[in-house]
């Protein structure tokens, strides 16, 4: 199955705790359909030093949600919105389904 959201995306968190929550995704993990959005579904993880400059102790980090859970972001519509793929003279761009915007 192909991915639809990309590195970098704004995308809006539409199911689980961190819902209506607007944010960019900061990588994707296409084997899992899962993605990593930026200050959503923060976890803490105990870690032990490393190597110097590491960090340690109790960090805090983004964990993976399933990519069903997010919809890309319209700027012009302010919400997530539905998307088709448009050939247009720079190439495929993806269009927002309610306002025509390019994505």
């Amino acid at each position: 199955m192909a991915l639809r959201i990309k590195k970098n995306d704004q995308v809006v968190v539409i199911a689980g705790k961190n819902a209506g929550v607007v944010s960019r995704v900061l990588y994707v993990i296409p084997k899992k359909n899962r993605v990593v959005v930026e200050h959503v579904n923060m976890i803490k993880r105990h870690m032990r030093p490393r190597a110097q400059g590491q960090p340690h102790g109790i960090v805090e980090r983004e964990a993976p949600i399933h990519i069903s859970n997010v919809m890309l972001y319209c700027e012009k519509c302010k919400k997530g919105v539905r998307f088709g793929v448009v050939e247009g003279p720079e190439g495929k761009q993806r269009v927002c389904k309610k306002c025509g915007a390019t994505l």
